[in-house]
C-alpha cells in the first residue's frame, strides 16, 4: 500500500488538460461514434466503453495514439488529423455521458474481489482499488482511469498486454507502473478481475457501502 500511494504522489500532477467544449465536442466526436458508440457506450467488447471516463485520462490516451506513442492502428488514422482543441472537446464530451451497468461472472465474483480489493501477497500483486478506488472509480486528474463497468473482454486484453510487457514509450510512466502490477497474474486472476471489474457500478457499492 504505502507504495501504491508513493506512486500517486509521485506521478498524480505529471500533466494538465484543457478543459474542453463538450458541445462542440459532440459534433467532433462522429469520427469516434462507429466504435465508441455515440454516447461511449461501445457495444463490442474489442472497443472500450469511454462515456463517463475522466477527460484528463481520455484526452492523454487520444494524444498518445495521435502521436503514435500508443500504437492503435485501428484508430490512428481516425484521430491523426485532430488538434489538441479537437481532442479536449471530444473528451469533455464523453466525460458528461453516463456509462451503461455491466454484469460480472458469478463465477469470477469470489476471486475477481480478492484481486481487486486485496490483490496476491503472495505473488506480489498489488490491489487495483489502490488506484482505481474501491468503487472503480478512478482518480480525475491523476491519470488513473474509471474502470467500472469497462467490457471484461478489453479489460482482460489490456492486462494481457501489459503482462506480457507492452508499454505507451520508454516514457510513459502509467502503462509501465501497468507493467509491473499485472506481471504476476495469473490467467485466471486476469479473467476473474476483468469480470469483476465490469460489474462493479457505482449505484451498487452505494449500497454496499452504506452511502
Amino acid at each position: 500500500m504505502a507504495r501504491m500511494i508513493a506512486i500517486l504522489l509521485v506521478f498524480a500532477p505529471l500533466m494538465a488538460v484543457a478543459a474542453g467544449d463538450p458541445v462542440a465536442g459532440e459534433q467532433k466526436a462522429a469520427v469516434c461514434a462507429a466504435c465508441h458508440g455515440a454516447d461511449g457506450n461501445s457495444a463490442v467488447a474489442a472497443w472500450p466503453k469511454i462515456a463517463g471516463q475522466h477527460h484528463e485520462y481520455l484526452a492523454r490516451q487520444t494524444r498518445l495514439v495521435r502521436d503514435q506513442v500508443r500504437v492503435v492502428p485501428e484508430m490512428w488514422g481516425l484521430v491523426m488529423n485532430l488538434t489538441d482543441e479537437d481532442i479536449d472537446d471530444i473528451s469533455a464530451f464523453y466525460a458528461r455521458q453516463t456509462v451503461s451497468s455491466g454484469v460480472a461472472d458469478d463465477a469470477y465474483v469470489e476471486l475477481g474481489r480478492k484481486i481487486y480489493h486485496d490483490g496476491n501477497r503472495d505473488s506480489g500483486v498489488p490491489a487495483c482499488a489502490a488506484c482505481h478506488g474501491p468503487a472503480g472509480n478512478g482518480i480525475p486528474g491523476a491519470q488513473y482511469p474509471m474502470v467500472r463497468a469497462q467490457h471484461a473482454g478489453y479489460l482482460a486484453d489490456r492486462l494481457n498486454r501489459y503482462r506480457a510487457g507492452e508499454v505507451n514509450g520508454e516514457d510513459d510512466p502509467y502503462s509501465a507502473i501497468m507493467a509491473g502490477v499485472a506481471a504476476n497474474l495469473t490467467d485466471e486472476e486476469i479473467q476473474a478481475v476483468s469480470s469483476y471489474m465490469e460489474g462493479l457500478h457505482q449505484a451498487r457499492w452505494d449500497q454496499v457501502s452504506g452511502n
